[in-house]
């Protein structure tokens, strides 16, 4: 779950990235987040990804309010979100396999793990006849399939695409957009940043929240925002039981 309560980032051009900005998202949503360029979409993501910190308002993301995550933790929570980005961000002196592995690498896992959790995303995004390519031997949209089984690799929660079909043509971008709909399918929470019309329409009746100068003007699918997350009615709960164990004894 990711909830942004009255969430807002300033820059020094007392400019605002976003501004007040509510909204709860459960986990396994297919989620539009629209708005021309400038209008916060790549802002929600640095925030998710807390390479920006808010200046007002809170974000709660698989129960942790982000502030609590302490530096040395944060690898470990951006290993949950795998991001995609319109210029793919690709290495172009590797190859599509090196790519895909590197965030394993990172990680730390085994050459076994590596070769199985590559060998199954190749197949997925069906480039398992690319493996040994580079970056100038494929396709836009070949390339951008590269970037998505990169952004799995680690097995993420969340899956940030923001504007992946950016630079596609029309048959690329809906083979795109079926792919982005498999791996939600799958079970992976997938926020979809764009103002691509072809995929606006080809995902006419997946929820859409729409920003414009940095402010949430429209949220289709609108769910209300939980006073606390599960942690702390746990928490709660315990207390709770304390209280009813001390009146028993007394």
């Amino acid at each position: 779950m990711i909830i942004f309560d009255k969430v807002s980032k300033k820059f020094f051009n007392d400019t605002y990235g976003v501004k007040k900005v509510s909204f709860l998202i459960e986990d396994g949503e297919l989620v539009l987040i629209t708005g021309p360029t400038g209008s916060g979409k790549t802002t929600l993501m640095r925030l998710i990804t807390k390479e920006y910190q808010p200046d007002e308002g809170r974000i709660l993301f698989n129960d942790t309010y982000l502030e609590k995550i302490k530096p040395r933790l944060l690898p470990d929570h951006r290993r949950k979100i795998g991001v995609i980005f319109q210029d793919y961000r690709l290495l172009p002196e590797s190859n599509v396999w090196e790519n895909i592995a590197l965030p394993l690498l990172i990680a730390g896992k085994s050459q076994k793990n590596i070769e199985e959790r590559v060998t199954d995303l190749l197949k997925l995004v069906h480039l398992e006849n690319k493996a040994n390519l580079f970056l100038k031997e494929l396709s836009g949209g070949e390339a951008q399939r590269v970037s998505i089984a990169r952004a799995l690799a680690t097995a993420p929660a969340v899956i940030f695409a923001d504007e992946p079909t950016g630079n596609l043509d029309q048959e690329t971008t809906l083979s795109i957009i079926r792919l982005l709909k498999k791996i939600n399918e799958l079970g992976t929470t997938v926020l979809l940043a764009t103002h691509d019309v072809v995929v606006l329409d080809d995902l006419k009746d997946t929820r859409k929240i729409e920003l414009k100068d940095g402010e949430l003007i429209s949220d289709s699918h609108k769910k209300k925002i939980k006073s606390k997350p599960k942690k702390l009615k746990d928490e709660k709960k315990k207390l709770n039981l304390k209280k009813i164990k001390r009146k028993i004894k007394e």
